[in-house]
């Protein structure tokens, strides 16, 4: 099947590669003067006095991150959103991006101008520009692979390895529900079966389609964060990462860990939805570890940006990671996360 294919919707296919970037691309990179409108092999860049570049690639492929039939912006707006929320955990300002495309067969122009306005959404929304890229074609499932690039005060970036015991650990937004989304993508009768009426089942499928970076945080992240990382592969996988790199343990309260209104009402119905907002991968929400003393200021500038963050427990000296329950006791762990391998 090739890319795109749908009645009546320029379903022709492109026939050359320098249609697909002068056509649809290059209208992306206007923005930034050194991409030289995608017409020379490389770009250029210089960060703002006083700053450094801060960089990050995380791939999208079709059947791992997206399904075949989602919607071709969907995926434009989800490669680039992805990416940046790395760049918000690091307290750093977006400045633009590269872009591999890998095609199995040539897109159509259906696919690849659905495709473009899904980017441009999300570069107009992140405050980014496309900078330059490759495309080519290759046996294998579509991969898209964006390389964004930020910067941060020199010597400032906020890393993975810095929590202490004693820090409070942080998250934003509320988790599993992009999981959820996914499953409904998959089986939409499921919304029935739970008990979601249209918008709540469209909530979870749009957290899962299109998740929202939380720039709004990088500012607050910079500010007061001890160290601080995106979830994308599960809140208890990426915390025990962050629990590693900084020679730290961890324990988290289960009746803190904050949920949608939509996923509360999953759960009342199908209890093995709880373990989503343990486990599961795609929410790209903000973790962090806050000093006691700085945790007050992080939460007003979080709220003062438009994002809500959650105390959810703290760092320990001990080096394992522990999930208590409402009495304190410690809650078995049946799984880790998503793991690619």
């Amino acid at each position: 099947m090739t890319i795109g294919d749908a009645p009546n919707k320029g379903a022709a296919q492109l026939q050359s590669e320098e249609a697909i970037i002068q056509r649809y691309l290059a209208p992306l990179a206007a923005g930034f003067p050194g991409a030289l409108g995608l017409k020379d092999d490389c770009a250029f860049a210089a960060p703002s006095p006083g700053h450094e570049f801060v960089f990050k690639t995380d791939a999208i492929a079709e059947g791992v991150h997206f399904l075949p039939d989602d919607p071709p912006a969907d995926i434009g707006w989800k490669a680039l959103a992805v990416n940046v929320s790395d760049l918000a955990a690091k307290g750093a300002r977006p400045v633009g991006y590269l872009m591999s495309l890998a095609f199995p067969s040539a897109p159509t122009e259906f696919w690849m101008a659905e495709f473009a306005r899904g980017l441009g959404e999300a570069q107009a929304a992140l405050g980014i520009h496309l900078m330059g890229g490759d495309t080519d074609r290759r046996p294998g499932p579509l991969s898209i692979t964006p390389m964004v690039v930020g910067e941060v005060p020199a010597g400032r970036m906020v890393r993975r390895g810095a929590a202490r015991a004693g820090d409070v650990i942080c998250v934003s937004g509320t988790l599993g529900d992009a999981a959820l989304g996914l499953r409904l993508r998959q089986e939409p009768g499921l919304a029935r079966g739970w008990g979601l009426d249209a918008g709540r089942a469209g909530s979870l499928v749009g957290r899962f389609l299109r998740p929202q970076p939380r720039l709004g945080l990088s500012a607050p992240v910079l500010a007061h964060a001890q160290a601080s990382m995106d979830v994308s592969d599960g809140l208890m996988k990426d915390l025990g990462r962050m629990c590693r790199a900084s020679g730290v343990g961890a324990i988290v309260e289960h009746a803190l860990l904050p949920v949608s209104v939509a996923f509360a009402r999953v759960r009342q119905v199908d209890e093995a939805a709880t373990a989503a907002a343990l486990f599961a991968g795609d929410d790209y929400e903000i973790l962090t570890a806050v000093s006691p003393d700085r945790v007050a200021a992080f939460l007003a500038g979080a709220r003062d940006a438009g994002t809500i963050v959650t105390r959810i427990g703290r760092f320990t000296a001990n080096g394992d990671v522990v999930l208590h329950d409402q009495a304190g006791q410690v809650m078995p762990l049946s799984a880790t996360g998503w793991d690619h391998f």
